[in-house]
Formats: C-alpha cells, structure tokens, sequence
C-alpha cells in the first residue's frame, strides 16, 4: 500500500486551516488577520478583501477547526470525485465570498472558520446522486435535521453564525441541483 494525495482542494483546505489557526486572537473582534473577517466592511484596506475568501481557514479554537475538518475530510474527497477539484475549489471560494459579503451586510461581528463550508458539502452529497428533477428523501432530511438545528440555534444569544451555516448549505442545495454538467 502506498498513501496517495487524493483531494487536493479537501488537503489545502485542512493544512490552512490549521495553519489559520495560529494566527487567530483570542478576541475576534480585536483580530487584523487575514483569517477572520471583521464585520465592519473596511473597502480601503486590501487585507478586508482578501479575508472575504480567507476567514474560513481561520477558527477560534482547536475544537473549532477539528469539528469542520471532521466534515470537510469526510465529505470533500467524495464532492472532489463527483465534480473534479477545479470546480471544488470555484464551489467553496464563491461560497464562502458571499457568505463573507452577506454577513458583513447584515451584521457587524467577526466570522470566522469553514463551518458554512462544511455545510455546503453535508447538503451537497446529500444531493450527488440524484437524477433529473427528483428529491432524494435523504437530501429533505438532511435539510430538516441540519437547517432545523441552525434556526433553533439562531434564537440563543451567542457569537456563532448561523447565517454562514444556513447560506452554506442553501449553496450546497444550489450546487447540488444545478450539477455543472
């Protein structure tokens, strides 16, 4: 037996995310690096811009970054196979700059992490194998397991986004059924 370098996007996406991780402040909100996204939008500063794509290799804590890598490692080589790692990569990176835009729109708190990417994968192989215009009963629930846990989740006060969880897997539904042919 020999170890392979099966998923590249899935392997980047876990070596900076660990990297990410040391460069992160305790404080969020108190944080300049490239790997969280202030919520105040700063369109003077080149570092704001490249933190819409950067922020999810950047987690709070070990528990964090083991949690999405958890997913992402079980769930990215199989995205990777159904769709190739070139549009893997296009998937994530457009995912993740428009939770970045919609989050810094709506609210004005730090984000930071790949949890809405995690999502988009957890809804978009629930989606991998299905044909035409059918549902798969697991695709429904997946979405009232995961989206229903989210939106009880979003009535407690905390410093967790929801939104990015919820905008994850709705592009997860989207890049299930559009399926880029």
């Amino acid at each position: 037996m020999k170890i392979t370098f099966d998923s590249k996007v899935t392997l980047v996406l876990f070596v900076l995310s660990i990297f990410g991780l040391f460069f992160i402040q305790k404080d969020l909100s108190e944080s300049n690096s490239i790997f969280v996204l202030n919520g105040v939008t700063r369109f003077e500063e080149v570092t704001w811009y490249i933190s819409l794509l950067t922020y999810i290799f950047g987690h709070a804590d070990w528990g964090h970054v083991v949690g999405n890598m958890s997913i992402i490692l079980l769930l990215g080589p199989l995205v990777e196979m159904k769709f190739g790692w070139q549009k893997t990569a296009l998937m994530i990176a457009i995912t993740a700059v428009l939770t970045g835009i919609l989050h810094v729109l709506l609210w004005d708190y730090a984000l930071c992490g790949s949890s809405g990417i995690a999502f988009m994968m957890i809804v978009l192989v629930s989606l991998i194998n299905s044909r035409g215009k059918e549902i798969p009963i697991t695709f429904l629930l997946v979405i009232a397991i995961y989206f229903g846990q989210e939106i009880i989740a979003s009535l407690q006060e905390d410093r967790i986004s929801q939104f990015a969880h919820l905008f994850g897997g709705a592009m997860g539904a989207f890049w299930g059924f559009y399926k880029w042919k």
